[in-house]
């Protein structure tokens, strides 16, 4: 007998696919279709970091980035940036960025020419007013606050959206590389040590695992080294395994995940990835990657065994520097994509060309 756990947790699986299946035929046949009329039961809000774009296989971007934050070198001046890491792009397209090197988080508006330190830049520490190599932020709209991947601090901050002056401390002892949040309020955070993702209330209580948790490896139910997460609108949780060299997926309510990009070693083919960091999933299912080493993002159709190269190593931010070592990535509601570009302490925008 199929118990009743079981039973959820396949029709689960049996609608998300039914829901990818319908936005492609809507996308194909230029349909107008609400969906959320159809699945009743799932969330028709925009995940976090991803876009309302209805997004096919063909979507074209631009291959020459404008600058949107950062692009005058090395340093701590409002016009520039340290070792950024993660980002965050608002409705009014706001770019939030985890200034690492910094120690800061620096919000820049849509065409700005410097940014405004929104939280620490009080020199690293372990004050409530400072912050340690932050890796990654998101903005939590219902509370019109800041959530910090403070990581040298090994915690999880909420620092007030306007004029905040010291955080707030949500989580602890815990190693944060990237976190996001649902359509319900709930806080997703991956931890670098305990190679896992766990789920919180919006306090930070009754953290529940959500992915990996069973030590450092390359099974189905490990992370080798987990970096950004993206939970999207049937809240499975997408991973970055870093050394692992692909991108992990883990159903809800499920204990054992599946390589939904690379997974064959470290190498520059399509069919592989090298340091894979920031992931972001389309309304489609398809995954795209900020492929690290490789210096390219790449997007992996879902049930694809191989990925396609959508802005590459030979595309050029408006300085006329090519990209390099891409970390955090992000779209906007317009579809367009961001992409922090550490090496070159910058995040660059490559605008939609067609969908």
């Amino acid at each position: 007998m199929v118990s009743t756990g079981r039973l959820k947790l396949e029709l689960n699986g049996i609608q998300q696919v039914l829901r990818q299946e319908l936005m492609f035929y809507i996308v194909k046949n230029s349909c107008h279709i609400e969906i959320g009329s159809i699945f009743r039961g799932l969330s028709t809000v925009t995940p976090t970091r991803g876009t309302d774009a209805a997004l096919t296989l063909r979507a074209r971007w631009s291959q020459n980035g404008i600058t949107v934050a950062g692009g005058n070198g090395k340093g701590g001046g409002l016009n520039q940036l340290r070792n950024p890491r993660g980002l965050y792009v608002d409705e009014d397209e706001t770019v939030y960025v985890a200034d690492s090197g910094n120690h800061r988080i620096v919000a820049w508006s849509a065409d700005a020419t410097s940014g405004q330190v929104v939280a620490g830049g009080n020199e690293k520490g372990s004050g409530l007013n400072q912050l340690q190599f932050p890796t990654d932020v998101i903005v939590d709209r219902t509370t019109n606050s800041l959530l910090i991947c403070d990581a040298g601090n090994c915690r999880v901050v909420r620092w007030a959206r306007l004029g905040g002056t010291r955080g707030e401390i949500v989580l602890s002892n815990i190693v944060c590389r990237g976190l996001t949040m649902d359509d319900r309020g709930f806080i997703y955070v991956s931890d670098g040590c305990k190679r896992e993702v766990r789920r919180f209330k919006v306090d930070g209580s009754q953290g529940t695992l959500m992915a990996g948790g069973n030590g450092q490896g390359h099974g189905l139910d490990q992370f080798n080294d987990i970096s950004f997460i993206f939970v999207d609108r049937d809240h499975s949780v997408y991973g970055s395994d870093e050394t692992g060299r692909r991108v992990m997926k883990w159903m809800e309510g499920t204990n054992v995940g599946q390589a939904v990009a690379g997974g064959g070693g470290y190498g520059s083919d399509a069919k592989r990835l090298s340091n894979p960091n920031g992931v972001v999933v389309d309304g489609m299912g398809t995954v795209y990657v900020a492929d690290g080493w490789n210096h390219r993002i790449i997007r992996w159709p879902r049930d694809a065994s191989e990925g396609s190269v959508v802005v590459s190593r030979g595309g050029k931010g408006d300085t006329g520097a090519p990209l390099n070592t891409h970390v955090g990535l992000s779209f906007d509601r317009h579809g367009h994509l961001y992409v922090v570009n550490e090496a070159d302490d910058r995040v660059e925008k490559f605008e939609l060309l067609s969908p």
